[in-house]
């Protein structure tokens, strides 16, 4: 047997030994991952309710009667102010939350977990908490506003104050979470690049500004991506706060999914708004990484 024949077939086993260890977890992404998603991307072509005995074929029908629905258009502007109120504030309290613990003391390690905590909390803890904090003349919100001599005002039960409100509260759960990640970028970047801008006299603010933001490149495109994926799985503290109300004012995609899904058991409308959910992530998350990539510092 010839050195190449040999060396090919070590390679052969090689790689046959490299799937073998990658076979339980492509088994699993195959059935929990791929496998919903091309079902949930069939199923959004079908009239399927709860009680037919298969699917039936309809095409774009689903499609098309989302296009045309009111209920649909106002989800989606909900959907998206709501991502637009949440990402960049917790991305930015998370960031300074990131900032403030970045440093060696006796009690630093105790305040970072302080910080986090609320990341950790069960859903319907956090719900229930601010469902008291929100509550109408007696919350702490509304005592908060009697104080100061205004008027009360129950912030879940009006259209215009309600998805702010769910904003500050997901943007109080978020930031910790992300925190965690601006800290570790922190704490990668070699400190002589700090200290050689501190001895020319950079102050704090031009230091972050040309030195810190910059080299914390990675870190920001990682953080957004999951900040902005996030802020679409908000589904428990609506089922508990406000069930969509009012008037469908806090109805978000997820929770309208869940709507179709499970109330009103139409699997085919269902699936075909998972699909829109799906390549709405897509639009804004490929992009990011391929113009933005380019464009970032990885010392």
């Amino acid at each position: 047997m010839t050195k190449t024949t040999t060396a090919a077939s070590r390679r052969r086993r090689e790689a046959g030994l490299g799937w073998l260890l990658l076979a339980p977890s492509l088994i699993i992404m195959l059935i929990f991952t791929v496998y919903p998603v091309l079902r949930s991307a069939y199923l959004g072509f079908t009239k399927y309710r709860m009680g037919m005995d298969a699917p039936e074929w309809i095409a774009f029908a689903n499609y098309t009667k989302l296009w045309g629905s009111s209920t649909f258009w106002k989800v989606m502007r909900n959907t998206i102010s709501f991502a637009l109120m949440t990402v960049i504030p917790s991305m930015a309290l998370g960031l300074g939350l990131a900032l403030l613990v970045n440093r060696k003391g006796r009690h630093i390690g105790f305040i970072r977990s302080g910080f986090f905590y609320p990341s950790v909390m069960p859903m319907i803890a956090i719900a229930s908490v601010w469902m008291f904090i929100y509550m109408a003349r007696n919350g702490l919100y509304d005592q908060m506003r009697q104080s100061l001599g205004l008027q009360a005002q129950d912030v879940l039960s009006h259209k215009e104050t309600v998805l702010p409100a769910m904003a500050v509260m997901y943007v109080w759960r978020e930031a910790g979470y992300l925190m965690v990640f601006f800290l570790s970028g922190l704490q990668s970047i070699n400190q002589d690049l700090l200290e050689a801008a501190a001895i020319d006299g950079a102050t704090g603010a031009k230091t972050f500004r040309y030195i810190t933001f910059p080299l914390l490149g990675p870190t920001t495109l990682f953080v957004s991506t999951i900040a902005f994926t996030n802020c679409f799985k908000l589904v428990d503290q609506v089922i508990i706060m406000t069930e969509g109300a009012p008037n469908n004012a806090s109805t978000l995609l997820l929770y309208y999914i869940y709507q179709q899904g499970f109330t009103n058991m139409n699997y085919g409308v269902s699936s075909a708004l998972t699909v829109i959910m799906l390549l709405m992530l897509m639009v804004v998350s490929l992009p990011r990484f391929f113009s933005q990539d380019r464009k970032i510092h990885y010392s």
